[in-house]
């Protein structure tokens, strides 16, 4: 019976959007294609490969669109997604976490002995040598080590280091020493360059070639070609933008190809408004704002609160028109890469007509 439910409020290419059971998000293909055009017609003109980040949709079709338009391979966060995008026929891949542990090794090993271009990275010994060990009479894994250019997240913390670390690659039989990689802070252009340039100046002294440098992020996206040294760049959220990324000057809202189609459900006074999308529709992640996400048809209204399935919005700002009980409102989420493992199914449409729906091919996959 649960399935023939799903099965009665799944869009179908045709409808309204307007029509669509809510809380759900929708995607515009005319931004989407546009965003994908943009951000790889800005690095085939500074000569970068570009490498898209998976995470932010989750969706093999997506990739091979992001593909088709010139993209080098695809980057994963965890090896469950990998393992669905190998599915899908992709080979080149690049996994940017360390890898612990023998269930996700042996998992590992098996993805590598199917796929041609697996990629991983590390930033200790320890997990070179967790890598080394388990397949010291497999296939050859290629491995970058993860420096740390002000991120503050993963990654060795000076050239000394990863020339250090790459050394430790390099010696082991069934490594592959294949580069550097790195997830900075954004506007860090000058950190990223010095760090990974003396980097390879130290692996040259000792005959190591470096034949990936890879740099990343979204937030970075548009100054990646002032990172001399990188040979590729990774970056995610730039497909469906969000609104942290117009925030960072990246994009305008009309970039923002997803939203988040809600419904009002209640209007307990007239200043406040409640809605059928909480926490586990739009996220709670603030990623600095105060509230959770922009109602593009009402731009003074504010999203203050969140429980799991209602939104609770503060129309007192309002100068015109303030939505009614039964309207339906479309919300730019604060971040979009979330949204995306919250829900089974993405809607698209072009001009408010569904186009197609997707499975969120690899959701709920983050180990």
């Amino acid at each position: 019976m649960a399935h023939d439910i799903v099965s009665d409020i799944s869009p179908k290419p045709g409808d309204r959007i307007d029509d669509l059971s809510t809380p759900r998000p929708i995607i515009d293909e005319g931004r989407m294609a546009a965003n994908i055009a943009r951000v790889q017609s800005y690095m085939d003109a500074h000569g970068l490969n570009f490498r898209p980040h998976i995470k932010t949709h989750k969706i093999p079709a997506l990739a091979r669109a992001q593909v088709a338009a010139g993209a080098k391979g695809i980057n994963c966060q965890k090896i469950t997604e990998a393992e669905v995008f190998a599915d899908a026929g992709f080979e080149d891949i690049l996994i940017t976490f360390n890898i612990i542990g023998p269930e996700k090794l042996t998992r590992l090993s098996a993805l590598n002995d199917r796929i041609a271009g697996l990629k991983v990275v590390a930033d200790s010994a320890i997990t070179v040598d967790g890598l080394s060990a388990h397949f010291a009479t497999r296939k050859p894994l290629t491995v970058l080590v993860e420096c740390d250019t002000g991120g503050g997240r993963c990654g060795v913390q000076s050239p000394g280091e990863a020339a250090t670390l790459a050394r430790h690659i390099a010696g082991k039989p069934r490594l592959t020493f294949g580069g550097l990689m790195t997830y900075p802070k954004p506007n860090g252009a000058a950190a990223i360059q010095a760090l990974l340039a003396e980097t390879i100046t130290l692996l040259k002294r000792d005959g190591i070639e470096c034949p990936i440098v890879s740099s990343g992020g979204t937030p970075s996206l548009y100054e990646a070609h002032l990172v001399t040294a990188a040979t590729e760049h990774r970056a995610g959220t730039y497909i469906y933008n969000d609104r942290s990324m117009v925030r960072a000057g990246h994009c305008g809202e009309d970039d923002c190809a997803m939203h988040i189609l809600a419904t009002v459900v209640s209007r307990p006074t007239p200043d406040r408004a409640v809605i059928d999308a909480g926490s586990k529709a739009l996220t709670s992640d603030l990623l600095g704002f105060s509230d959770y996400g922009a109602a593009v048809d009402y731009p003074e209204a504010v999203i203050t609160n969140l429980s799991e399935e209602h939104g609770v919005i503060d129309l007192s700002k309002c100068t015109g028109p303030r939505p009614g009980i039964g309207d339906k409102i479309r919300i730019i989420p604060n971040h979009t890469c979330v949204v995306s493992n919250l829900f089974d199914r993405m809607v698209f449409h072009r001009d408010g007509i569904v186009t197609r729906v997707e499975d969120v091919a690899a959701r709920g996959l983050v180990w």
